[in-house]
């Protein structure tokens, strides 16, 4: 269901896609509030066998088996990159691959630790099917996570993910999020 929208997009002629998510900062170096500019992705749904491709291909959205090496488009990286640069956001600024668990139940400190060792940098309930769909219509693709909370990985930590707090920095962020998104999109019209 997540995936419909993004295949009527391409049906409407989209051609670029912006996703953004709220995740868990995996990477110990990223600060809540941080923005991150997706560079690959982890699908745990895709590694337990579930994927929103399976089941008949339809061809007029693309092929059977489309490759995801390049799922996000480093000509919309580096464009978003100049964006952050001219803003004056780079001290906030990251770079690191973004991780999938379904949730709705935040993730646990094995969890995270997991994601760690794989390299994850980010962790967040979304984003990955929209993208795995979008690349298979041929959509560019940039995906930006807003650092909402550092995930913890200590079990002598007392802290907790909050849902309220995701939230309050979620409100708080979007409004760089939302400068961030805006100049790109200002670039993008200049380049077409």
């Amino acid at each position: 269901q997540v995936t419909f929208p993004i295949r009527v997009f391409f049906l409407l002629g989209v051609e670029i896609l912006i996703v953004t998510n709220a995740a868990g900062g995996l990477n110990p170096h990223f600060q809540v509030g941080d923005i991150m500019f997706i560079r690959d992705h982890i699908s745990t749904f895709g590694l337990g066998g579930q994927n929103p491709l399976r089941g008949p291909n339809d061809e007029r959205f693309g092929v059977r088996f489309p490759c995801m090496s390049d799922a996000y488009e480093q000509d919309l990286l580096g464009l978003a990159m100049e964006s952050a640069q001219e803003l004056g956001f780079l001290n906030f600024i990251r770079e690191g691959v973004y991780c999938l668990l379904p949730g709705p139940c935040y993730e646990t400190i094995a969890e995270c630790r997991l994601l760690q060792a794989l390299g994850a940098d980010a962790v967040g309930m979304s984003t990955v099917p929209e993208v795995i769909v979008a690349r298979h219509c041929g959509l560019r693709v940039l995906g930006i996570s807003l650092i909402t909370n550092k995930v913890v990985t200590s079990y002598n930590s007392q802290e907790k993910a909050n849902h309220e707090e995701v939230l309050r920095v979620s409100v708080v962020g979007a409004e760089a999020l939302q400068k961030l998104v805006t100049h790109l999109l200002g670039k993008l019209g200049e380049s077409t």
